[in-house]
């Protein structure tokens, strides 16, 4: 069972990062400028955190498999209208919709955590939350090499079919679940505000995913545009150079393993440092192309494994926190970050539009010194 969880969260994901390689393909078909290309992938983020506030929470309310369901058919037709056009608007309103179906893997995850037993649980949700992982990392290579074959429309073609065939099986193969709640939908949401406020650790831990996930999309919506332009990389090559950031997905296991043995705190420093390094490195060192791309594809793995890191972390803390409000805990903390990622994407395109790869690094740089003071506060008993 964790194994299908783990995959099902994985290709559900990936629906939101298939255009992300695909930016400058998507963007001239389409007829989108420079400086709006990062609309392409601000817009799928901002659907999926609208997801989270008002979707996901009903996984404390409506029975979970009916609902991860409904969300996957509701991104299957959302994938086809982003494949059967060319329409600037009508693309990223689409594209607003895969976001907004997709959170369909934050109701899994949640659902994983039930299964788990207590002291398994950090363990079971870093696998999970691997098979997650895996798919943003693989969808990047994944579209780039479908497209380089064909063209940029058949990865949304061939995701709205997985995406449905995926409905079908998870609706034969995931048991019930209907949490005991008596609570009305308007209750529901109003509670969300009450849950921020009185959970210090839900908005502490979503505080660094949002620095950490700001320069991790910050860092993927920019770089197949450097490797474009600056090493002339095709599809091809951008797509072999996404498949080294998977190696960063090993780090959820370890980091779920830490979190039950209670060195959540330490856990979170060498994700923090693993960000900061991953930016400022190729901001100091300076070599030829072959070292330069070598840098970039180290940074890469060591930026993707700090953000495992710190999101299993993160979850491991808030799943321990009460049964019946897992799935609003999940919807803020994947809310607050995934605004965190919009900001990155929107930020990294602005920048590298107007500052190039040299403000790109310094923005990205910022976001994880963010974190860290945000961290620091932890010492001083700021919440």
């Amino acid at each position: 069972m964790v194994l299908l969880l783990a995959s099902a969260t994985g290709l559900i994901v990936a629906n939101l990062y298939y255009a992300q390689p695909l930016v400058g393909p998507i963007s001239q078909a389409t007829g989108l400028s420079p400086g709006a290309a990062g609309l392409i992938v601000t817009l799928t983020q901002i659907g999926y955190c609208l997801g989270m506030l008002f979707v996901v929470p009903l996984g404390d309310l409506l029975e979970n498999r009916r609902l991860i369901v409904t969300c996957l058919a509701a991104t299957s037709a959302a994938l086809l209208v982003a494949a059967s056009t060319s329409n600037a608007g009508l693309f990223l309103a689409a594209a607003l919709c895969i976001g907004l179906g997709s959170v369909a893997a934050q109701v899994v995850v949640p659902f994983a955590s039930h299964l788990a037993p207590p002291h398994m649980r950090g363990q079971i949700v870093g696998k999970v939350v691997s098979g997650l992982l895996l798919g943003i990392m693989l969808a990047r290579p994944v579209s780039s090499l479908v497209t380089d074959a064909l063209n940029w429309h058949a990865i949304f073609v061939l995701s709205a079919i997985g995406t449905a065939l995926l409905a079908v099986l998870l609706h034969y193969k995931l048991p019930r679940r209907q949490p005991v709640s008596s609570m009305r939908y308007g209750a529901l949401l109003a509670s969300l505000w009450q849950l921020l406020k009185s959970t210090p650790i839900l908005r502490r831990r979503a505080a660094y995913q949002a620095c950490m996930f700001g320069a991790f999309s910050l860092f993927w919506t920019t770089v197949p545009l450097v490797l474009a332009r600056q090493f002339n990389l095709s599809q091809t090559g951008i797509a072999v150079f996404a498949l080294a950031g998977v190696a960063g997905a090993v780090a959820s296991p370890y980091a779920g393993r830490r979190a039950d043995h209670g060195k959540s705190r330490s856990t979170t420093v060498m994700a923090l440092a693993a960000a900061l390094v991953a930016f400022g490195a190729p901001l100091l060192m300076e070599g030829g192309r072959v070292f330069e791309l070598g840098l970039l594809v180290a940074a890469s793995i060591v930026l993707d494994a700090g953000v495992s890191a710190s999101l299993v972390t993160g979850q491991r803390a808030i799943f321990a926190l009460g049964e019946d409000v897992r799935s609003r805990l999940n919807g803020l903390y994947m809310a607050i970050f995934f605004c965190g990622g919009a900001i990155g994407s929107s930020l990294g395109a602005w920048m590298y539009a107007h500052h190039g790869w040299h403000g790109v690094l310094l923005t990205g740089l910022a976001f994880p010194l963010a974190a860290s003071l945000v961290y620091a506060t932890e010492f001083l008993g700021k919440e």
